[in-house]
């Protein structure tokens, strides 16, 4: 009766089991899309982008990029919506309603300085946009429809100051944003000459929180009753 030897292998039967394909998320590639196109978008501008590297930052290949958007120019507009919307979202969050009028100015423009500090990229997007005198944003719905709603909470505002008697009347509610915006956005963008033509540090601390005080003195100061 014949033997095996231990040093000899018997073959056994092995099931190769399929490896399951990996499915693809729709919102998680798209999420990394636009992601990266705001990292390059914000550091090179449109001109400078190349789709080439947004698709090597997010992790995708090129062709993916396309499936969807149709080109740059589609990714950069679908970008500045994106990063209007997360401003517009975490104002609304800030439940200014419910404060006192002049909290609600302050804590609006704490926010909005704060933002700028911790999103220089939204700073670039804009100048970007800008430079394309806004010909993404004009085609883009969304868009309008995230700066309707906030004008319309700036004049609720407003109109609670008249009445509590710390506000005077007829402020326009747009030209009250724009200062909002202006007095941060400029002193932010333009710190590296402002650096050199006054001589400090601009985001040192102490810097910071001076200019933040005189940004909120200055609005207050217009808004007052005269």
């Amino acid at each position: 009766m014949p033997t095996t030897s231990q040093d000899e292998k018997i073959p056994r039967k092995t099931t190769v089991r399929a490896t399951p394909k990996r499915m693809r998320d729709p919102v998680q590639t798209q999420a990394k899309i636009l992601a990266a196109a705001k990292a390059e978008f914000s550091k090179v501008g449109l001109g400078g982008a190349r789709i080439e590297s947004i698709a090597e930052k997010a992790g995708v290949n090129k062709r993916m990029i396309y499936e969807y958007f149709k080109g740059k120019e589609e990714l950069f507009q679908a970008v500045l919506e994106e990063a209007w919307t997360s401003i517009r979202t975490a104002e609304s969050e800030l439940e200014l309603d419910h404060l006192a009028p002049v909290d609600a100015i302050r804590e609006l423009m704490k926010f909005t300085w704060d933002y700028y500090l911790k999103h220089p990229e939204f700073m670039s997007l804009v100048n970007s946009e800008n430079l394309h005198r806004a010909r993404h944003v004009k085609k883009s719905k969304r868009f309008r429809e995230l700066h309707t709603g906030f004008i319309d909470m700036l004049q609720r505002i407003l109109d609670r100051g008249v009445e509590s008697g710390d506000f005077r009347s007829g402020v326009d509610a747009r030209q009250l944003h724009l200062t909002l915006a202006a007095v941060g956005y400029y002193y932010l963008t333009n710190r590296h000459t402002g650096e050199v033509i006054f001589g400090f540090d601009f985001l040192s601390k102490e810097a910071l929180q001076a200019r933040l005080e005189f940004n909120i003195d200055t609005v207050l100061s217009v808004l007052r009753p005269r």
